[in-house]
């Protein structure tokens, strides 16, 4: 008499095409996200939508004493896309938003790679003297910056006659180029310690024993810089980068209490300047919105390729 063994279906094929049961999304994520929609919508949505529909409008002086103001489509947009001097504005800015962007970061780079390198002391003091020169208000700080490239009794002439230079009653505001090497200076100036204290927060995040194995495999100070280091913080690097480009691209306080001081306006325009001229100076608003809208899609222009970097990554 034989015995047959009874063999059990094979039932891994089954498991592994089995697809997995898909979670029920959960709708309180969504809901928590429905409140700062709603304050981002409050808070933008109607000073956005207020310029959209200016600048289609005729909006003057007497619009703001009650007059109704006059729908005048796409004319506001048609003057400025003719106008020279727009475009000169747009490239003078764009340019200035690059060089001050790239500055700044390689500027807050070398910083943050020397408060990483430093002992504790002198990284304690580094980085009080950055929070110090974040944390002063923008006007209080340009009062000093207007001081010292005064052109009567301002320290920069001051210090060029003492070693030896000519620099008696030369005014830096009056020239463009030397007017923007001025404002250049102050902008990365006040942008530098964000940008050193955000890479350094990134570097502080390396794993030692990544460095250490580099160094045991003889790999330099520079190659771990520039093969390690610099990988591994390109992600923060990268974010704020874009941040300086908005950043800079939007600048006016600096640039127009420069003119103030004694620049020359109509030749040292930036867009946000140029804005403020058209709207508040010549009481154009129409003309003011049409330039801001313009401005808005050139700051989405510059950024678009990184938010679509981070759309892709959250996909």
């Amino acid at each position: 008499m034989t015995s047959t063994a009874i063999v059990p279906p094979d039932t891994t094929h089954q498991r592994q095409t089995r697809s997995p049961a898909k979670r029920p999304r959960r709708p309180m994520p969504a809901v928590l996200v429905v409140p700062t929609l709603l304050v981002l919508v409050a808070a933008l949505g109607y000073p956005v939508g207020w310029q959209v529909v200016t600048s289609f409008q005729h909006f003057g002086m007497m619009q703001q004493f009650g007059q109704p103001p006059e729908w005048v489509g796409l004319s506001n947009y048609t003057a400025l896309l003719t106008d020279p001097n727009l475009w000169v504005i747009v490239g003078r800015s764009l340019a200035f938003c690059l060089v001050c962007a790239l500055v700044t970061v390689a500027v807050g780079l070398a910083l943050a790679i020397l408060m990483y390198a430093v002992g504790r002391g002198p990284r304690v003091v580094l980085q009080v003297a950055l929070l110090l020169a974040w944390a002063m208000p923008v006007v209080a700080s340009m009062t000093v910056w207007t001081w010292i490239v005064n052109w009567r009794n301002g320290l920069l002439n001051w210090t060029l006659e003492r070693v030896g230079v000519d620099a008696q009653g030369h005014n830096w505001l009056v020239d463009p180029i030397s007017f923007f090497v001025v404002a250049a200076v102050i902008v990365v100036w006040m942008s530098v310690p964000f940008v050193a204290l955000s890479i350094y927060a990134g570097l502080t995040q390396l794993s030692p024993e990544v460095l250490e194995a580099a160094e045991i495999d003889g790999a330099g100070g520079w190659q771990r810089l520039r093969h390690i280091i610099l990988p591994l913080v390109a992600p923060v690097i990268s974010i704020v980068l874009l941040l300086q480009l908005i950043w800079d691209l939007r600048v006016f306080t600096q640039v127009k209490l420069l003119q103030d001081a004694g620049g020359v306006a109509n030749e040292t325009h930036l867009l946000g300047t140029y804005i403020y001229q058209l709207g508040t100076g010549a009481g154009d608003f129409g003309m003011a919105s049409a330039v801001s809208i313009l401005m808005l899609v050139i700051t989405v222009a510059v950024s678009w390729y990184y938010v679509r970097s981070l759309m892709k990554e959250e996909s």
